[in-house]
């Protein structure tokens, strides 16, 4: 029987699973279709009322939607280092950043729990979407956890329930007509979409005092396309891969045809915002 251990086999495969599925989705990450990544990360930022001179560790960071507004906030004399398993996503992040003149904001590839970092030398640590990847979710709080100093505070975005419909059903029903076995295989953004879920996450993790709430909300889907680069540069990259070129010709038809068909303009979307501060002493 093979054991699985924190740090063995299995987790560093769940971590190679996700760097391989964002570093394919990196070629429509940052289409102007996903603008809800930026949507949400400065939404979360906002909400942690950074101040000049903050140090802030953002992990799962993608390409920067909640590190770029956090290192506007910290100013030059703040810093803030995002980490990010894709290597192909932090490259377009340090871009980012250079183009914008951030020079306090730090793009760093690899896995934010195997990484050397002192505890309590952040003020602040934030995932934006990123818990639900994590093998391990208690030890990955655990970790950003630790990260900050005693005073500091980390802030957990989670997406809510019914992500994407009215497309996201077609989606899988169409997938499930080519591969049943794919039909809702990996979608672990789903395994917990309610406030009450997330605070159990942060009691297990022995995080106390924490604070979450549940928005609901929607995203513009105005064209077919709109929503087939959400799938390219999403999660649902996962499962696209897995399908030869004309299975996935299939279920693109069969989204397209539901959207002109039905009019989508929108589809849900509904978040959870986490935030605890550590105590003092």
């Amino acid at each position: 029987m093979l054991a699985v251990h924190p740090q063995g086999y299995l987790m560093e495969e769940a971590n190679r699973r996700t760097a391989k599925l964002y570093n394919a989705a990196a070629d429509h990450y940052d289409d102007d279709a996903l603008s809800f990544w930026n949507r949400f990360g400065s939404a979360t930022i906002e909400r942690l009322n950074l101040a000049p001179g903050e140090r802030v560790l953002d992990v799962c960071s993608g390409t920067g939607a909640s590190a770029i507004p956090a290192a506007r906030a910290v100013g030059p004399t703040g810093r803030v280092l995002a980490v990010d398993l894709a290597d192909k996503l932090v490259a377009l992040g340090r871009t980012k950043a250079t183009e914008l003149g951030l020079t306090n904001l730090e793009f760093r590839p690899g896995d934010f729990e195997q990484m050397e970092l002192s505890n309590g030398s952040f003020d602040v640590g934030v995932c934006v979407f990123g818990v639900s990847f994590l093998p391990d979710k208690v030890r990955g709080l655990k970790a950003l956890w630790h990260g900050v100093k005693p005073g500091g505070r980390i802030a957990v975005t989670m997406w809510g329930p019914r992500l994407f419909e009215r497309m996201n059903g077609v989606f899988w029903d169409a997938v499930r007509v080519e591969r049943p076995e794919l039909y809702k295989a990996f979608n672990p953004w789903d395994d917990m979409t309610e406030p009450a879920q997330l605070l159990e996450l942060f009691h297990k993790a022995g995080i106390a005092g924490a604070e979450a709430v549940a928005e609901a909300g929607t995203h513009a889907v105005g064209t077919a396309e709109d929503w087939w680069k959400i799938v390219m540069g999403s999660g649902y990259r996962g499962t696209i891969d897995q399908l030869t070129a004309e299975q996935r010709q299939r279920v693109r038809v069969a989204c397209d045809e539901y959207h002109h068909h039905y009019g989508v303009r929108e589809v849900e979307a509904n978040v959870i915002y986490a935030v605890a501060k550590r105590p003092v002493g």
